[in-house]
């Protein structure tokens, strides 16, 4: 019988994302929404639940949320319900959040593999800042609040438990992440707090049929602060199984400077919340009006652009990292603008090379055009250069723009071809290595990089290697 230091376990991971939505106000109420604005001046009576007031559902946050129950394949509901979902804390001055409950606005659906569960939409709860940190974390000596974040438009969005590790998490977010950008409704700028992630984690023996008890991290807002609390986590449910301890439920705080998870409250239940249907508004009838008008705003979303780059013969390495960095993909399609006869090399181009001479990868670093590169594709496939050569040429591009075929001029990275050129050179290299012309004689290729070796010195790596060994085959009679 295995012991609890031998068993292998298996992580399951759910989550819940808050993205904030790009309206102009807020989600109840007519007060302006921006980033920035100065502590406290962005409130008004409904943010703060005075008495009397009423709130109104923002139509513009409604359109957005069902675009993201469109993108993610979910059903949508034929009428929205706000609840009152109850507690106190002090950046919630009404002592209760207007959100939804058993009825959201999308239900069940599947976006990139994995299973939605919901999508609802809900007002924001304001700002607190603690000293000695920042956020909801208790044991502070003072705290202020501010107020300008609470009301804002929300949609959270629920997974279902099939994620498995931290990176898929990450790459799932990801996606996630560009989508939402694609859409429109949110800028989803982590750094800013538009996009926040909740990771719901268990751990259980493989094979176990029974999750184990889930425990909850709270706003994470970057995609390293998220594959590194979830790691962390996974090694400390981990480590308290196999000492023989039991993991409790409840909500945690990941400190990414530390590595220290530490314990803010016991997990609640939905009961504990006091959820009922908000008073002061009447239920939403989603029409089919609605519906096809979040419909027809709908771009093309990454995982279809992926498709079409698949499509026209991109390697799908390729074809989904430029799908899911839009930035690639524009530059990518550009330049299919100038020749689209090789799609597949310039996708290469741009991934494979383009990218890692870029600081974090980021086109702003680069001053080649499209154009430039889809020029420098042609360059290589014409024999006017050879694939060195135009790894030379593309430094040149990044670092000060121009045009490919001028600087394989000025810089001689001219290809050497053709039988004339070539042959002599071939022949004298297989005359002083006769051991190695025996060898590939006999059938055995292997030794040709020598040839070819000898070839490149002599045209100062102009000389394409293809076409060298083709040649040198011939001489040999092979």
């Amino acid at each position: 019988m295995s012991t609890a230091t031998e068993i292998e376990y298996e992580t399951t991971i759910g989550l819940e994302i808050h993205v904030q939505l790009a309206t102009v106000t807020k989600m109840f109420s007519p007060v302006a929404t921006y980033f920035g604005a100065e502590p406290n001046t962005l409130i008004g009576p409904v943010d703060l639940g005075l008495p009397g007031t009423l709130p109104v559902p923002n139509a513009q946050a409604i359109h957005f949320g069902i675009m993201l129950g469109l993108a993610f394949n979910c059903e949508i509901a034929e009428r929205l319900v706000f609840h009152r979902k109850n507690y106190f804390y002090p950046d919630l001055p009404k002592g209760y959040q207007i959100s939804q409950f058993d009825e959201p606005l999308c239900g069940p659906g599947n976006f990139g593999g994995v299973r939605i569960h919901r999508v609802h939409l809900e007002e924001d709860a304001a700002k607190s800042t603690h000293a000695g940190g920042s956020g909801r974390i208790q044991g502070s000596d003072s705290s202020v609040v501010d107020f300008n974040r609470g009301g804002t438009s929300l949609a959270e969005i629920v997974t279902e438990p099939d994620i498995h590790s931290a990176e898929q998490a990450s790459e799932w977010l990801r996606l996630l992440r560009t989508t939402v950008r694609q859409l429109g409704v949110s800028d989803v700028n982590m750094e800013e707090g538009s996009l926040r992630c909740d990771a719901n984690i268990s751990i259980a023996p493989k094979g176990s049929t029974e999750l184990g008890a889930k425990t909850e991290l709270k706003n994470m807002n970057s995609f390293r602060f998220i594959e590194r609390g979830i790691r962390a986590e996974v090694a400390r449910q981990t480590a308290i199984l196999r000492s023989g301890g039991t993991v409790e439920q409840e909500t945690l705080h990941f400190d990414p400077r530390t590595e220290a998870i530490t314990s803010m409250r016991s997990k609640e239940d939905a009961h504990d919340y006091r959820y009922f249907p908000e008073p002061d508004m009447v239920p939403v009838v989603v029409t089919t009006e609605m519906v096809e008008k979040a419909r027809a705003a709908m771009p093309e979303l990454p995982h279809e652009r992926e498709e079409r780059f698949i499509g026209l013969g991109v390697e799908p390495g390729a074809a989904r990292q430029m799908s899911w960095r839009p930035e690639l993909g524009d530059l990518f399609e550009e330049a299919l603008k100038t020749d689209d006869s090789n799609p597949k090399a310039v996708a290469a181009l741009i991934c494979n090379e383009l990218v890692a001479r870029l600081e974090d990868g980021d086109l702003t670093h680069s001053k080649a055009s499209a154009a430039s590169l889809a020029q420098l594709v042609a360059l290589v496939a014409d024999g006017k250069v050879t694939s060195s050569g135009s790894r030379t040429v593309l430094d040149k591009l990044v670092e000060g723009g121009g045009d490919p075929a001028a600087i394989v001029e000025s810089e001689g990275l001219g290809a050497v071809g053709g039988g004339d050129t070539l042959t002599p050179i071939i022949q004298a290299a297989l005359d002083a290595n006769p051991d190695v012309a025996e060898k590939l004689k006999s059938g055995d290729m292997k030794p040709i990089g020598v040839i070819i070796g000898a070839v490149m010195k002599e045209t100062r790596g102009r000389a394409d290697g293809k076409e060298v060994t083709k040649i040198a085959r011939g001489l040999l009679g092979l």
